[in-house]
């Protein structure tokens, strides 16, 4: 699968083991940088790996800082972009598979690589399934709310 992959300096170790970790497993990957530990700020990552899914340069992507939290309320600014924030291997799936996700992200001081590989594999691996009736409605009333947003329609719901 090609993959796009950014994080800021937190998340820059960490990143990088996923990203070797990921070609060694015969992925490609596009890194978008942090290329180091030097401060970075998250959300131009976050936009970065957002706006190359919407460009349709790879299906999915993973982001990393510290927390995961600021790079996953960053990404879900974007139109289109369904990022999660993982830290077990069922979520990263589960993600996919009900809710379409199309970002995984980490917290590179939150959890070690060991788990961080696992968590990537089953992110990856996952397939959007989401046939049963409640989970297409579901997905759908996401998209409604992107959509209705993204007119500018701010009016209450009823």
């Amino acid at each position: 699968m090609k993959l796009v992959i950014g994080s800021d300096h937190a998340g820059f170790p960490l990143k990088e083991e996923v990203r070797v970790y990921l070609a060694k497993a015969g992925h490609e990957v596009v890194d978008l940088g942090a290329y180091n530990t030097e401060p970075s700020d998250y959300p131009d990552f976050a936009e970065k790996v957002g706006l190359a899914l919407q460009r349709g340069d790879a299906p999915r992507g993973i982001l990393i800082c510290g927390s995961g939290v600021g790079v996953c309320v960053a990404a879900n600014k974007i139109p289109g972009i369904r990022a999660g924030m993982c830290h077990d291997t069922y979520s990263a799936h589960q993600g996919v598979e009900h809710d379409d996700m199309n970002v995984l992200v980490l917290g590179a001081r939150i959890i070690g690589s060991a788990l961080a590989f696992e968590i990537v594999d089953r992110f990856v691996a996952a397939k959007f399934i989401a046939t049963e009736e409640r989970f297409v409605r579901r997905f759908k009333k996401v998209l409604a709310i992107e959509a209705k947003y993204q007119r500018g329609d701010t009016t209450k719901p009823a």
